[in-house]
């Protein structure tokens, strides 16, 4: 009985010794959810509701009018990266109404990778701020939606006042190997940091 608990995707491995907390963050419709989804080797947890009238004169649907549902709490995945690691994924919600939701689920994380849309990239500059006053170490991902500009990368960094140090990878939030790809520009980011003598 004990080999088939084992063998069950929603249980650990017994030789799992470190878990990671990571937020995946980003303004309001720039793909978080579908990005934890996409990821999570188990269920996801998802806290998506329908949008009502209340939140017509809050949330800006330009550009995605045929948006029905919001996360109101988290997104939650979880991602074995080795046999001794595993990553713990939390999607938060982009409008600056669930900010103090949003510093919560912040504590204990390692880190944080921002996604961005190059069609909307002024509404990530609060996102971007929020995590760098939290203190989190971050790269960013260009989530590619269909129809989306391609930017120059200095273009990017110039625009999102990153440093040269911070990563900056293209994704596709529906695709898993992209997503992956991103994730793991985060976690080698992380590793060089905590390499970095003090």
């Amino acid at each position: 009985m004990d080999s088939a608990l084992v063998s069950d995707s929603r249980y650990l491995r017994d030789t799992v010794q470190t878990a990671v907390k990571l937020l995946i963050v980003g303004h309001f419709a720039v793909g978080k959810t579908t990005f934890v989804g996409t990821l999570s080797e188990i269920r996801p947890l998802r806290t998506e509701e329908r949008m009502t009238q209340a939140g017509t004169f809050v949330d800006d649907l330009a550009g995605i009018e045929d948006k029905t549902t919001t996360t109101v709490a988290m997104d939650f995945g979880r991602l074995t990266l080795s046999d001794r690691l595993v990553l713990y994924l939390f999607g938060t919600p982009g409008q600056q109404r669930f900010t103090r939701l949003w510093q919560d689920l912040s504590r204990g994380a390692l880190g944080a990778l921002v996604l961005v849309d190059t069609t909307r990239l002024d509404s990530s500059f609060e996102v971007m701020d929020l995590v760098e006053r939290q203190g989190l170490p971050y790269a960013v991902a260009v989530n590619r939606f269909d129809g989306s500009p391609a930017v120059p990368e200095a273009e990017l960094r110039e625009a999102l006042d990153l440093l040269p140090t911070t990563p900056l990878v293209q994704c596709d939030a529906r695709d898993e190997a992209s997503s992956l790809r991103a994730l793991i520009a985060l976690v080698d980011h992380l590793l060089t940091l905590d390499q970095e003598p003090a």
